[in-house]
């Protein structure tokens, strides 16, 4: 077997990780390629590609795959000057990564939730966005009214097993972003405060800050164009704690 096929078994093995040595057999066969599946299956397993796991995906080959159809939602908590407690819940699209601030409330309520739950589904059908899956943890304050919300426009909420953060990861990778570069640098003085503190820099986040997991494009932005004579300007964001820069005609 030529080095060529062999490359592209391994590759149909590692692009299609359901299909089994029979499938693999017949896609070839498609391609005008003749060859047994026990072939196939030498080939597969010594590139550590099988047997097909059974089963369904995996969590993380679900998320990739479902990703423009699913959110993600949790709550954090930030403390004011004076020691109190405020809770904010925000969610965020998995193929996007543009974040949507549901709200920030010191009663975290089931009023509140399914409130804010209500506000969200309107948004996002204002804007066209068609969502089948909605990841949450499995915090109290989440109530079944907060559920019934989404069941009742089509999305399936989805919780996550007990004590696995990693299965709401980009929530919590967003928990630390916002943490690492807003807030862990200001004093909180009060609800008000901390609202607009959060909305201002969601706004920096969708609309222009570079996403590794998106080739460094903004969430919700684009690409400015440049030409050689602009000068670049610079937009303070939360009072100089975040720059800003934009192309501007000289």
């Amino acid at each position: 077997m030529s080095d060529e096929l062999v490359g592209l078994i391994v590759r149909l093995g590692r692009e299609n990780r359901t299909w089994g040595c029979v499938r693999i057999q017949g896609e070839l066969r498609k391609l005008g390629i003749r060859v047994s599946a026990a072939s196939v299956r030498r080939v597969l397993r010594r590139r550590g590609l099988g047997p097909v796991p059974r089963g369904g995906p995996t969590w993380a080959e679900f998320l990739r795959s479902q990703a423009h159809s699913v959110l993600a939602t949790d709550f954090f908590t930030v403390d004011t000057v004076s020691l109190k407690q405020l809770y904010v819940l925000f969610v965020i699209e998995l193929s996007t990564r543009q974040v949507y601030l549901l709200g920030v409330t010191d009663h975290p309520n089931g009023a509140f939730v399914t409130q804010v739950a209500r506000n969200l589904v309107c948004e996002l059908a204002e804007r066209g966005r068609f969502i089948k899956f909605l990841i949450r943890d499995r915090d109290t304050k989440f109530t079944a009214s907060f559920d019934e919300v989404f069941r009742t426009e089509g999305i399936r909420v989805i919780k996550t097993p007990v004590r696995s953060p990693r299965a709401n990861a980009y929530a919590e990778r967003w928990v630390r972003t916002v943490r690492n570069e807003c807030l862990d640098h200001l004093l909180i003085v009060g609800h008000g405060h901390l609202e607009r503190v959060i909305r201002e820099y969601v706004i920096h986040y969708n609309c222009q800050r570079p996403h590794r997991g998106l080739d460094l494009e903004a969430p919700a932005g684009e690409a400015a164009p440049f030409h050689p004579s602009f000068s670049i300007h610079r937009s303070d964001v939360l009072g100089g704690l975040i720059h800003e820069y934009y192309p501007v005609a000289a």
